[in-house]
This record gives structure tokens, C-alpha cells and sequence, in this order.
């Protein structure tokens, strides 16, 4: 487990004390420091950040006051649902600091630029950085794919921040590829779905915006591909459009 709390932006030392704490229960600085096997000195700088990021708390306990003597101060491991509340804070000051940064990018920097993404995770990844764009998405969708990967509560999570953004999307599906009855036009969702003739059946689904374009493969090869282009986004976007025009609602 402290692997995985390393992995969630937890620092060794912090994984070790915040475990020890949240199995204590109530422990002194001391405890906690000898069941994480850690240094009392260490213990003290490392509870410091662990107070600063919320994740424990300092409580005194006991006798109080000069006649009743001094307490004694004890450690409280916060419920671990502040690790979600932090990764939502940090995510909603990257989305705006994003759009903000790409706006002073130098031109000679903003050169094209792929990346692969791989796996769930990847892909996952990849339709949170679609709603950093900022602008109307376009979406040519594989509907029997997405509810394979990333999944239906991904997909649903990705809607719902899509919605409180108001970032409204233009969608194009295959009617090969629907299975349920799910995700039609509707304005609340600032959603409007065209479907494409039957000869055109997509097996992949495609984000477009006005700088960068997502493309999410199937369940089989399992990966996204983010490509940063104005020119390849406008080209995209072009297509699109004249798909658009040909589908009917």
C-alpha cells in the first residue's frame, strides 16, 4: 500500500508515517515515528507537510492548564477521501492554468507534437485533456469500443465535467456500433448527435478541437493518441463537417 500512496503524490517517509497513523489510530509523534520506523526528528518535519496537505491533523488530549498539568498532543490521519478532494482542486487549477499557458507559448516552441498514450489509464487521461481545450468539441464516437474502454462510468464522469464547463459537443456515430439506447441529443448535456450513413463505420473514436485532436483506439490495441496540430485539427475538422452534412439526426 505505501507503493501506491508513493504513486499518489505521497513522498516515502510520508507514505510510511501516514499509514502508521491511519493504523494507530490516535498515536504521539513518537508512536507513530517508531511503527513507521522513522527518526522522532524526521517524524516531526514529515507530520509538518502531511498537516499543510490536510491528510492529519494535531490534536492536544488531556489535562490542561497550569494547576491540571500539560496534555498531550496526538495525531489524527484525515478520512482518505482528501486524497480525491486534492487530485479535483489540483485538476480544476490545471484546466485553467492550461488554456493560459498555451496562450504566452511562443510560436517557435508550438511546433506539432505527438503523443502515445497506452492502456486504460492512457485513455482515461486523454478525455480529461480533451476538456482542457476549452473550445465546442467535435467527436466522431465508437460507441461499442468506449463502453469497453475506458467504460461506461469513465464515459459518464467525462460528460458530467463536460457539462459543468459548458463545453458543448457535436457528435457523429455509426449505428453499427450502438448498443444501448444511451447519450442522445440533449441540450442540458450540450450534446447533439447526428448518425452516419451505414457504409461509414467508425472503429475508433476521434476528440477534435482547435489546436489538438484525441485519437482512442478499440479494447484490442488499447491506447490514445494525442496530436497537438492547428493544421492537422483544421484538416479534422474539415472532414468532420462534411460527414456532418450527411448524417441525419
Amino acid at each position: 500500500m505505501r507503493e501506491e500512496l508513493e504513486q499518489a503524490g505521497l513522498e516515502s517517509k510520508e507514505a510510511q508515517l501516514y499509514l502508521a497513523i491511519l493504523t494507530l489510530g490516535q498515536p504521539t509523534v513518537a508512536q507513530a515515528a517508531h511503527a513507521a520506523h522513522i527518526s522522532r526528528t524526521n517524524a516531526y518535519d514529515v507530520v509538518r507537510r502531511l498537516t499543510q496537505r490536510g491528510l492529519v491533523t494535531v490534536t492536544e488530549i488531556g489535562p490542561t492548564g497550569e494547576r491540571a498539568g500539560r496534555g498531550r498532543g496526538v495525531l489524527r490521519a484525515a478520512d482518505p477521501e482528501q486524497f480525491l478532494n486534492e487530485w479535483r482542486e489540483r485538476g480544476n487549477v490545471l484546466e485553467q492554468l492550461v488554456p493560459r499557458l498555451r496562450a504566452v507559448m511562443s510560436t517557435e516552441t508550438a511546433r506539432p507534437r505527438v503523443r502515445y498514450l497506452e492502456g486504460q489509464t492512457g485513455i482515461t487521461a486523454a478525455l480529461r485533456e480533451t476538456l482542457t481545450w476549452g473550445v465546442p468539441l467535435k467527436g466522431i464516437l465508437s460507441m461499442m469500443d468506449l463502453l469497453q474502454v475506458p467504460g461506461k462510468q469513465a464515459m459518464e464522469e467525462s460528460i458530467a465535467r463536460r457539462r459543468e464547463l459548458g463545453i458543448s459537443l457535436q457528435v457523429i456515430r455509426s449505428p453499427e456500433k450502438e448498443t444501448d439506447d444511451i447519450w442522445p441529443t440533449d441540450k442540458q448535456s450540450l450534446r447533439e448527435v447526428r448518425f452516419a450513413p451505414p457504409q461509414h463505420v467508425f472503429t475508433m473514436t476521434t476528440f477534435i478541437g482547435t489546436d489538438s485532436v484525441a485519437v482512442i483506439s478499440s479494447r484490442r490495441e488499447n491506447f490514445a493518441m494525442m496530436i497537438d496540430s492547428a493544421e492537422y485539427a483544421g484538416l479534422q475538422s474539415g472532414l468532420f463537417d462534411a460527414l456532418w452534412s450527411i448524417s441525419t439526426g
